[in-house]
């Protein structure tokens, strides 16, 4: 045999070798063993675990989750958490997905489901599944082995847990709850010679909206005497489109994430938006600015937002973003959010849950899921409930004497008791089972975003006068999917996974083989040539 030949021999073999490293370089970073939970957990080692949450600038909600660690701490003194606070649970997702690449995720954060589906897509067992751990007898909800009063699985709401699914398994467990209401001036609907109904109605809302445009000679609006008047606000219009949708039975998704947004009832849907946006009688949050700021200084009939923002709207709110002299007087009135169906009412359950990511200490984990846990014990998920107008997620929190007393207390005083907070907590209390939620599955995320955008898109062209007509509609479906990547496989392709960026060493490791297989080739050339001579 001669040299080159055993040259390109050597060379096969060590390309051989590399290949272990390059699956190892690919993968590795993101790859990690299945959580096995610990036969015992050991109370004789010291743990530092990361938390990261959100709160509306809100200091009562950051103390409170100040006082559940430091209770938590003298539970199990050998566990310190580390909070770490965003205003945004955006920027908690874009953290947590550039973490993952580098394994630097935090223990425990409090995300949503949607969100969640994408971290799925980081790598194998990137958020610890939790179905053993709600069952293990010692360390599960209401374990034996657990240091406080832990609830149990049949004591959390059932609704609010099922959101916590995504597949066969749950992923996380709900926190807090909300859904959406609306926030109505009601004096200004008698003033138009109105009776608002016993349900909220579409045709209703569009109907009083339009009748508030009526102005007066000097161009200022009747209803309020104003020059500003945008009688329907919507905060949120992916929740707008993905309501509408469900109480019309039109289609929006399929579980296992097939696109069905771009439908003719959405296209309905969006003609009517269309007119009333024309009218200027319609606006949204993002065009316009937050409801509550409009509704608070009379310039607004309508203004849906969460259940959770109850403290902002009304003359007597205890958080407001306007000056006092811009307030006006009014009664205010807390409703469900309009309904096609009176019979048979239909909101979105939203809120924030808490998942887990896996890291090699499997007791590491464990003391991560203990804390986890601590969060809905009666005393953390009371106290936040009564800053806003969310629910409690369990029946325990939601039947304690404490909660049962805070609602009763409704009306007593224009902070802890503000009326319209407990009225909107209270809405929900009374519709959970009234409530739905989306299919969750990696790029559900991106369809809400989307199902939102086609509103704001609409009442955008229709202010700057476009005509909105089918060649609009059509290309509007297809601006809408390319912005959104819908035909790009991040929701189209659901349950395929995407490993995001390789990690440097895998790029190197590949350009290294790249390199190998060129001396390969050349010297095989090159041994071809000498047999031949």
């Amino acid at each position: 045999m001669t040299g080159k030949p055993k040259t390109t021999l050597c060379l096969f073999l060590l390309l051989c070798m590399t290949m272990p490293l390059l699956l190892c370089g690919c993968h590795g970073s993101r790859e990690m063993e299945a959580f096995q939970v610990p036969e015992e957990f050991d109370t004789t080692r010291e743990y530092e675990i990361t938390f990261w949450a959100k709160n509306d600038t809100n200091k009562t909600q950051t103390e409170i989750y100040e006082k559940a660690i430091s209770d938590f701490e003298e539970i199990y003194p050998n566990i310190t958490v580390n909070l770490r606070l965003y205003t945004d649970y955006g920027d908690i997702y874009n953290d947590v997905i550039t973490n993952i690449s580098t394994n630097t995720t935090p223990n425990v954060c409090i995300t949503y489901p949607d969100h969640i589906a994408t971290y799925l897509t980081g790598g194998t067992n990137t958020v610890v599944p939790l179905d053993t751990l709600f069952t293990d007898e010692k360390y599960g909800l209401g374990g034996t082995e657990v240091l406080f009063d832990s609830v149990t699985q049949e004591e959390i709401i059932p609704d609010f847990l099922e959101e916590c699914r995504i597949g066969e398994h749950y992923y996380a467990i709900p926190y807090m709850r909300s859904t959406e209401a609306c926030y109505i001036n009601k004096t200004y609907v008698e003033a138009l010679g109105y009776t608002l109904p016993e349900v909220l109605t579409w045709d209703f809302v569009w109907e009083v909206s339009e009748a508030a445009m009526e102005k007066d000679e000097n161009g200022n609006f009747l209803v309020n005497g104003q020059s500003v008047m945008i009688p329907f606000i919507y905060k949120s219009t992916d929740n707008m489109m993905i309501q509408m949708l469900k109480q019309k039975g039109g289609d929006y998704s399929t579980e296992n994430g097939d696109i069905l947004l771009f439908n003719d009832t959405t296209e309905d849907l969006l003609y009517t938006i269309a007119e009333h946006g024309a009218s200027r009688s319609f606006s949204t949050f993002k065009i316009s600015g937050y409801p509550a700021n409009f509704l608070n200084a009379g310039q607004c009939i309508f203004a849906i937002d969460s259940t959770a923002g109850a403290t902002w709207m009304g003359s007597e709110a205890p958080l407001m973003d306007i000056s006092e002299d811009k307030v006006v007087d009014f009664e205010i009135e807390v409703m469900t959010i309009p309904q096609y169906d009176t019979e048979n009412p239909q909101m979105i359950s939203q809120g924030p849950s808490i998942c887990i990511f896996n890291k090699e200490d499997s007791q590491e984990v464990l003391a991560s899921w203990l804390f986890a846990q601590y969060l809905l014990t009666n005393e953390v998920q009371t106290a936040y409930a009564e800053t806003e107008g969310y629910v409690p997620v369990t029946s325990k929190a939601q039947n304690s004497q404490e909660y049962q007393e805070y609602l009763s207390k409704s009306g007593e005083d224009n902070s802890e008791h503000y009326e319209v907070k407990i009225k909107a907590s209270q809405l929900l209390l009374e519709n959970t089972e009234n409530t739905f939620i989306t299919p969750v599955f990696n790029g559900s995320a991106s369809l809400r975003d989307a199902a939102g955008q086609l509103i704001e898109n609409v009442v955008k062209s229709v202010r700057r006068g476009e005509e909105v007509d089918d060649e609009y509609m059509e290309n509007l479906y297809t601006d809408v999917t390319s912005l959104y990547r819908l035909d790009q496989g991040e929701a189209s392709s659901a349950g395929k996974k995407d490993l995001g960026p390789l990690p440097q060493t895998a790029v190197i490791l590949l350009a290294s083989l790249a390199v190998v297989w060129a001396f390969i080739l050349i010297y095989a050339v090159a041994g071809r040539r000498n047999t031949g001579k």
